[in-house]
């Protein structure tokens, strides 16, 4: 093996002894290290990385455990020679028209998307990232830790059906539902894979076809995505500056809605228009699904919808991924017994439950303070990253518009100034190191190449001013070449993107 098929990086948090693991597997699953081939000595191997010798040691000593090598008395080391992958698909051509026969086609839709490096962005306003400086890992790790312990092992370890963990329960309805006005008992409580798998799950107990749902437009994408999807169909709600409208005589079955902050612009709904929403569902008989989705970290908030909600008629999805990490996938659904009981077995058909280690890990954490710290954090960088581009946004940004009444969270909505497409300035500004969002996915066909998202979870407050300052520069760079209008040629990397979530 003269041409090492593996790298470290020394500058990724991730230890060096689990980077060699995962890249000599990874390079045996595809091929570049062959069955049978004679592997380094862990001294050469160390050597050629510049790491310890043990540390090479104890990645071999693993993989020979694990049946990825194998070692021959006094000839070494060798990539085993059963059970390896062999890099290529031994299938043969599928003669399937697998167009005719799908019936859906989800990744055919105007999804969020971002590019797959986006962690290497100098200037990242992406929306829905965590901060990993403010995460605390060592807090994590011990509620892992303790997770991994017999007396809770012996709980998520089994199959537990359609159960949550009660613990977990217990802590969202003690800590997390009361801070936005809600009290619930367990039985109302459902945990879900993030709010999205409690959109599914709506959708398919309360939509599908003839029923009528409403949609903020612009709004969420993949709410109004899956209802459809079911069949129903999205009426569109137009946005003011205080929020959804919802005029009377829609024949409305449902209204999906985030009053705390609408998506994306923001906007906070007020008490009276909160008030009126609720009696407008009284009096035309639909439903309301609140996503709280920014209730938890918002600098800026109100209590929930659901907390004025005094007949039943307001479903709520909070999440706790917006906290911890996108990739936790932890949600809840509050709402009365009847409809938590049947959207509790639906999801038993499609996966069961939620992952019982990760739902015990997180109730370890919420019960020991850890996440109430977290969350005084995350609102406080939030407030801090927020003012910075309000109060630079007229100088840096001329021209670009933010909602008036503008309230603070995660992200700034921004309407772009005359003479810029939206998707020419996020190629030109990804082409020198800032990263946008494309507002097209959360507005109407028309409206498409007029909006920026620029989202303020992940960048740190003292890149906002630079990155703002030479995205002006851009803007005004393409304004004075005259560009305008849709270019197709310019959206964002399709190939090389996937769908947030």
């Amino acid at each position: 093996m003269d041409r090492l098929p593996v790298s470290i990086d020394r500058n990724s948090p991730e230890p060096l002894q689990s980077q060699l693991r995962q890249a000599l597997i990874a390079a045996i699953h595809a091929g570049k290290m062959a069955p049978g081939q004679k592997v380094l000595s862990s001294r050469a191997l160390a050597e050629k990385l510049g790491i310890a010798r043990n540390t090479a040691t104890a990645v071999y000593d693993e993989l020979v455990a694990r049946g990825y090598l194998e070692a021959q008395p006094r000839r070494g080391l060798f990539v085993a020679t059963r059970g390896q992958g062999k890099g290529q698909s031994v299938a043969g051509a599928s003669v399937v028209d697998w167009q005719a026969r799908i019936g859906v086609t989800p990744s055919k839709l105007n999804h969020i998307r971002k590019p797959l490096n986006w962690q290497d962005y100098p200037y990242p306003f992406i929306f829905g990232q965590v901060d990993p400086r403010l995460f605390p890992l060592n807090a994590w790790r011990n509620s892992s830790r303790d997770t991994l312990g017999r007396a809770s092992l012996d709980w998520w370890a089994a199959d537990r059906a359609v159960d949550d963990d009660p613990m977990l329960i217990e802590q969202i309805r003690t800590r997390i539902l009361p801070e936005r006005g809600i009290y619930a008992r367990p039985e109302e409580i459902l945990i879900t894979l993030g709010a999205q798998e409690g959109f599914y799950l709506l959708a398919q107990l309360l939509a599908g076809a003839g029923k009528r749902v409403g949609c903020e437009m612009p709004g969420y994408p993949d709410s109004r995505f899956i209802f459809e999807m079911s069949g129903a169909q999205s009426v569109p709600l137009p946005i003011d500056e205080k929020g959804a409208r919802i005029a009377s005589g829609q024949g409305l079955d449902l209204a999906l809605l985030t009053p705390g902050a609408h998506c994306p612009s923001m906007v906070m709904m007020p008490g009276p228009r909160r008030d009126e929403i609720l009696a407008r569902a009284s009096q035309d008989d639909f439903l309301i699904i609140e996503d709280d989705y920014e209730g938890e970290v918002a600098f800026a908030r109100e209590p929930a919808l659901k907390s004025r909600d005094r007949d039943g008629r307001v479903i709520y999805l909070g999440t706790l991924s917006k906290t911890l990490a996108p990739g936790v996938r932890l949600g809840f659904l509050v709402a009365p017994e009847p409809l938590v009981k049947e959207a509790r077995w639906l999801r038993r058909l499609v996966h069961r439950s939620v992952p019982l280690n990760n739902q015990r890990t997180a109730a370890i954490f919420l019960a020991e303070g850890h996440y109430l710290s977290l969350l005084r954090k995350l609102r406080a960088a939030h407030a801090d990253r927020w003012y910075r581009v309000m109060e630079h946004l007229p100088d840096l940004l001329p021209g670009f518009r933010a909602p008036d009444p503008c309230h603070g969270g995660s992200s700034v909505w921004l309407e772009l100034p005359e003479g810029v497409n939206g998707r020419e300035l996020i190629a030109a500004a990804g082409a020198e190191g800032i990263l946008l969002e494309n507002g097209d996915p959360f507005v109407a066909p028309e409206q498409a190449g007029r909006f920026i998202r620029l989202g303020l979870s992940l960048i740190q407050t003292e890149a906002i001013v630079p990155g703002m300052r030479l995205l002006g520069e851009i803007a005004a760079r393409l304004a004075q070449e005259g560009v305008s209008g849709p270019n197709e040629n310019a959206a964002l990397d399709q190939s090389g993107a996937q769908a947030a979530s």
